[in-house]
């Protein structure tokens, strides 16, 4: 058995594997990596893998290894030194006893990974391994990492073979057309493909809030709606305006009317955009989605 001790974590660093699925009816979303790209990146770099990652921020992380383990490491653009000394990302690290692993901010992205060759010591719940913080449900205790806690890897992984991180797009984030887009006049359906958001601070697994500078959705009329089942990528106007999109950790139920659902192929980019990024989106047939 290999463990891990984590000296330093950034806010909501947390266990997360591909996620909780077919529990929506049941209150409970499905979490897992807010990228699953780079969730996929990091595991493209072992020979053998464990289902479940630690999922840290743009703060970065920090841990030593008790025993020797290997490890992959992907997502965003971050920062690696093991001893001080300073790797690639992403790549694959063979660590001996004592080694102490930094990952720094750098350059790009909210979200990054570290995957291992043995599968993490933690009891599935409803399935998965995976965190959520809103309920407390899953992960490590569920709850967010802590310096100072120890992680024991267990049993060797399945093999990595044939694991590649889809390939990045570009340009506007994709969208449907929501439940709720007939709701909204055309002129606003129009302004919200043609003008452009700003990413907020505001942002966390739950949801984005967006900056609406050219107030797009200024004039709205607020609509009570009754609450019915929402998904992850779904755009919502809240009451007072503000568009917000929603994460891996969403509510499962919302009353907001939501004008457009972004699509699987571009979740990943949108997570990563940091505060302050332009944000533009461009409506797609269902078709093209697919």
């Amino acid at each position: 058995m290999s463990l891990l001790t984590i000296t330093r974590v950034g806010p909501l660093t947390t266990l997360q594997d591909a996620g909780r699925f077919g529990m929506l009816r049941h209150g409970i979303s499905a979490s897992g990596p807010m990228d699953r790209g780079g969730f996929a990146e990091a595991a493209a770099e072992l020979r053998l893998m464990g289902t479940t990652a630690i999922e840290f921020t743009r703060a970065g992380l920090g841990f030593r290894a008790e025993q020797g383990l290997a490890i992959g490491v992907g997502g965003g653009g971050f920062r690696l030194l093991v001893n001080g000394t300073t790797l690639s990302w992403p790549t694959r690290v063979e660590l001996e006893p004592g080694d102490l692993v930094e990952i720094r901010p750098a350059g790009a992205g909210n979200y990054g990974y570290v995957r291992f060759e043995r599968e993490l010591e933690v009891a599935p719940v409803l399935g998965s391994r995976s965190t959520n913080v809103t309920v407390g449900l899953g992960g490590f205790r569920g709850r967010a990492l802590r310096a100072g806690d120890k992680i024991a890897l267990a049993g060797e992984g399945g093999a990595a073979v044939g694991v590649t991180r889809p390939a990045p797009g570009d340009g506007p984030i994709r969208v449907i057309w929501g439940l709720h887009a007939d709701m909204f006049h055309p002129a606003v359906r129009r302004r919200f493909a043609e003008e452009a958001f700003e990413i907020s601070t505001n942002l966390d697994r739950m949801g984005v809030k967006l900056i609406d500078r050219d107030g797009v959705f200024r004039e709205q009329k607020r609509l009570n709606l009754v609450s019915d089942a929402i998904v992850a990528g779904d755009i919502q106007i809240l009451g007072d305006g503000t568009p917000a999109v929603l994460m891996r950790d969403h509510q499962t139920t919302g009353g907001y009317p939501r004008i457009a659902t972004v699509v699987t192929a571009d979740f990943d980019r949108f997570a990563q955009m940091r505060p302050g990024s332009e944000v533009r989106f461009r409506p797609v047939t269902l078709e093209h989605a697919r």
